[in-house]
């Protein structure tokens, strides 16, 4: 299956996350994406154990960073 016009191909979670927080910073990315992780005592360890666990959540993690490319 072709990938090469995915932007999430070879992508990890954390790397999406990190670059977010590097392009927006923790208070920014809380009001973009409305998630407790984000808002209160944010780190990556504790963003990523929720947005495994929450398909909505992390979709709209992937979303924002899709948008962030262009």
């Amino acid at each position: 299956m072709e990938q090469k016009n995915n932007p999430l191909h070879g992508k990890t979670l954390e790397m999406i996350l990190q670059h977010l927080v590097d392009l927006y910073g923790w208070e920014d990315l809380g009001s973009i994406v409305k998630i407790n992780c984000f808002n209160f005592d944010p780190s990556i360890k504790s963003s990523l154990t929720f947005l495994r666990k929450t398909p909505w959540a992390r979709k709209k993690v992937e979303d924002l960073y899709i948008d962030s490319l262009r």
